[in-house]
């Protein structure tokens, strides 16, 4: 093959229209309709042919389309008062800014493996792309100063092609940056920037691109450079493609590449996010850095801590990458390559001495200040993964927080619920999504004006499922009847419910079949009909996921199935964003806990679609029995998995066939009047607790201005505060054996009276360590027999010194009604530590 080079030739716009390209090189576009009906009111078709791409639009529009354009005063108008939407939106003073105004040039960068932002940027593969994309839009909606840093993959994940034995086909396009919303930072010299990483012996380069997203940036690294060997321009070829040292090689583009991406653009990060493990390589590109700059690694380990959060993503232990201490010796190498360091060091960060294998989750967690998982219940999950890196800690203090998903509301609410709020929340309703105050207007809006508002929504997404069935069999050649068949399928007036999300085997796609006739029953009710739409994708890799595909159009094909079950290929973002407006029920039966957060849920529940789901996720936290339905109750931890898929279809089917089912029914007027009710309930419920919005401003709060003051504090002076807090630990290491609580006195009995005061003295050994490095606590919680739980402590005041290095502690606790454990317990305390258990050392008391 020759080498060439791509140009991109534009029609030149006319002058009273000449910021189109402008707008169309900035993602606002995706969540303002207007702004996207400036391109497509030039040319439907065309708009429609591109999928809603502007870059691709004008490149194809002809000149004769766009003088029109600029001659039609209606149109002028239409564009003027876009641009001055977006000029005000652009320029106008944001929460962020009023909130925070001393850290409005503090950089928050957020590093993660996909960005799913739009379907003309099809770089994503499914939740944690669309997750981080939601994001980025709201940290632009806040005014965050917010750099997002990625891969800019050469074929993105894989088109689904269904054939005609209903099997899964992956073709991967080759996609043109010089077609999307993308372009390539160019430095003062005229030349294109770019990075260089060192892997095993060679220098990997890569060129630097840029999204932008309202005033938020992503810069993607692109490694298919003609100065690249071919298997090193192929490390941004695929999202999640190829085997293991394929993975560690883009994760090492990702972190350090990614680093130097920043640094080559002047970008001074303050907080640095890592989001999943992907990324966490950043940490030790950063470490490299200040090492290299005379910093003691051991300083500048606790200064990277200082300023990086960590967010995981998922229970499922694909989802935890790990690799060999042969391959990451092979890749580390070159971080430690002239300043000293030792590989072997790098890897300890990251090993599973149990298991013997690097763990990218493990060494996000050891290098970051916070760590969260993405609900409540995917918290506690994750801190029992994790318990056994924290043996003296109970579970629930592992130092794993939360804070639950949210999606980006104007990009996901359909235009024609924008219009209905607009009319009864008021007109600025999208810049208050988290005031419960506003959004209880929804009860206001008629009843018919909410049906007819889901109606006509339901009617699209039922031609939409239809053209994109008739699109497939007639690709698959298939016989005429059935292309034709395809026009009739589904049933307006059916209870419609959708299922779409990524084909693993833990989201029990098929849990719906688990009694076929049962369920054709339900489907093929005269009087009450019912039907299912599915959509998505699974992992080329993933066999037993395809498989479940396969089985589902097996299924469709079926007489009592066929034209009520339908298989939709190519799940992306706008499937998706049709099915969340338009079907009647989101179900949703992962295997319980296994679930971290499902945002595809609260997608459809803010257009009122109600969800249907077991109580894993966000559910548990949403679910308030008015805005949607629960499968079954609270999740087991002690039901094996044949057990939990009979329990979860058994109550999957009493939910339909008792609940849902006779609730879309019950008409008034035409009207499900308290089907309705549930669907307010849940579009004001949802919409105010679980949008980015809510998900970025807590972030803020909770961790990034936290975490920019932290990063300020252990670097200033000569890194002094990191010096401090590296020789605490160490200190407190190597002298915690002499920690001992020697004895404790109480005036505790079996059986106290409420308003007593628990007595408790302890004489506490500490060797060489000072009583005011450390706390002596009373720790106390409910009695649950074998272990206590929900932990309150209080500290212990030192009365005196009995002997050397050996004191005295007395405490008090007040007693209220109920049944408690109690103990004491020492652990370290240092001023700069991150909440109560950032050091993980603690001495309990054995027995009194």
């Amino acid at each position: 093959m020759f080498y060439f080079r791509k140009v991109s030739v534009n029609p030149p716009l006319p002058e009273p229209v000449q910021r189109l390209r402008e707008l169309s090189y900035n993602l606002w576009f995706s969540w303002n309709r207007p702004a996207r009906d400036l391109f497509g009111e030039i040319n439907p078709r065309l708009w429609d042919q591109v999928e809603h791409n502007p870059v691709q639009f004008l490149l194809r529009i002809d000149r004769e389309s766009l003088e029109k354009a600029a001659a039609n005063q209606e149109y002028l108008k239409k564009y003027n008062e876009v641009m001055a939407e977006y000029d005000q939106y652009m320029h106008e003073e944001k929460w962020f800014h009023r909130t925070n105004p001393d850290y409005r040039d503090r950089t928050i960068a957020y590093f993660s493996a996909e960005f799913g932002l739009h379907e003309s940027c099809p770089i994503y593969s499914g939740g944690l792309g669309i997750l981080a994309g939601d994001h980025a839009k709201a940290a632009s909606d806040l005014g965050l100063p917010f750099v997002g840093v990625g891969l800019l993959y050469k074929h993105g994940y894989f088109k689904q092609l269904i054939n005609r034995e209903g099997r899964q086909e992956v073709v991967y396009p080759d996609l043109n940056f010089n077609e999307m919303p993308i372009k390539p930072l160019i430095a003062e010299s005229g030349l294109e920037i770019t990075v260089a990483v060192e892997y095993p012996e060679r220098t990997v380069h890569a060129r630097v691109w840029e999204i932008k997203v309202g005033l938020v940036r992503i810069i993607l690294l692109d490694t298919d450079l003609p100065v690249n060997s071919k298997e090193d321009r192929a490390i941004t070829s695929q999202l999640y493609g190829g085997g293991r040292e394929m993975r560690i090689m883009q994760e090492l583009m990702l972190g350090a590449g990614g680093v130097r991406a920043l640094r080559a653009l002047g970008v001074n990060s303050r907080v640095w996010h890592i989001n999943e493990g992907h990324s966490a390589f950043l940490t030790l590109e950063r470490l490299r850095e200040m090492v290299s700059d005379g910093v003691p690694y051991s300083t500048a380990r606790e200064a990277v801590r200082s300023n990086t959060i960590f967010t995981t993503h998922t229970p499922v232990p694909a989802g935890h990458d790990v690799f060999t201490k042969e391959l990451v010796e092979k890749y580390l190498g070159s971080l430690c390559r002239d300043n000293g360091m030792s590989c072997q060091t790098l890897i300890d960060l990251g090993w599973d001495f149990e298991h013997r294998q690097f763990n990218m989750t493990l060494l996000a967690i050891r290098m970051s200040g916070y760590c969260n998982g993405v609900s409540r219940l995917h918290g506690e999950v994750t801190r029992q993964m994790f318990h056994r890196f924290y043996p003296s800690l109970p579970v629930e203090e592992v130092p794993i927080t939360s804070v639950t998903n949210g999606v980006h509301a104007r990009t996901w609410i359909a235009e024609a619920w924008k219009e209905v709020f607009d009319r009864y929340l008021g007109e600025d309703w999208q810049n208050h999504v988290t005031e419960p105050a506003v959004l209880s207007r929804v009860d206001q809006i008629p009843d018919e004006v909410v049906w007819e508002t889901h109606s006509q929504l339901k009617d699209k997404v039922i031609q939409y499922a239809r053209d994109k069935v008739r699109a497939n069999r007639v690709r698959n050649h298939e016989q005429l009847g059935l292309v034709a068949e395809a026009e009739d399928i589904l049933l307006s007036h059916a209870l419609t419910i959708g299922f779409a999300r990524r084909y693993a085997t833990y989201k029990r796609a098929t849990l719906l079949f688990k009694e076929p006739d049962r369920l054709a029953a339900l489907l093929n009710n005269l009087d009450r009909p019912a039907q299912i739409i599915f959509a998505g994708k699974s992992h080329p890799a993933d066999q037993a996921g395809q498989e479940l595909i396969k089985k589902i159009l097996d299924y469709s094909r079926e007489e009592p199935f066929r034209g009520k079950i339908v298989f939709l290929e190519n799940y992306d973002i706008n499937v998706a964003r049709h099915l969340v407006h338009g079907v009647d029920v989101w179900l949703n039966t992962p295997r319980w806990p296994m679930e971290a957060s499902g945002t595809s849920g609260m997608k459809a529940a803010m257009n009122g679609v109600l969800h249907c789901s077991v109580l894993d996720g966000w559910w548990p936290e949403a679910y308030n029995g008015k805005n949607g339905f629960a499968i079954g109750g609270p999740g087991n931890m002690h039901l094996k998995e044949a057990d939990q898929d009979m329990n979860d279809s058994f109550y999957l089917y009493k939910c339909l066939e008792d609940k849902v089912i006779p609730l879309y029914y019950d008409r008034q007027n035409g009207i499900p009047v308290q089907w309705v009710g549930r669907m307010k309930e849940s579009i004001k419920t949802i919409i105010t607790r679980f949008s980015t919005t809510r998900m970025v401003s807590e972030y803020t709060d909770r961790f990034y201005v936290p975490l920019i003051d932290r990063g300020v504090a252990f670097t200033e002076a000569g890194f002094q505060v990191a010096r401090q807090v590296d020789r605490f630990k160490r200190f407190m290491k190597e002298n915690w054996h002499h920690v001992k609580v020697e004895r404790t006195n109480t005036n505790g009995r079996w059986d106290m009276v409420e308003g007593e005061e628990l007595m408790v003295e302890s004489v506490v050994k500490l060797g060489p360590i000072s009583s005011q490095d450390v706390v002596v606590e009373i720790t106390l919680g409910s009695d649950r027999g074998s272990y206590i739980c929900g932990l309150d402590s209080l500290p212990m005041e030192l009365k005196e010194q009995v002997g050397d290095g050996i004191y005295k502690y007395v405490g008090k606790v007040p007693l209220t009604q109920g049944t408690f454990g109690y103990t004491v317990r020492v652990r370290p305390d240092q001023q700069h530590m991150v909440g109560t258990i950032e050091l993980p050392l603690v001495r309990w008391a054995e027995n009194f």
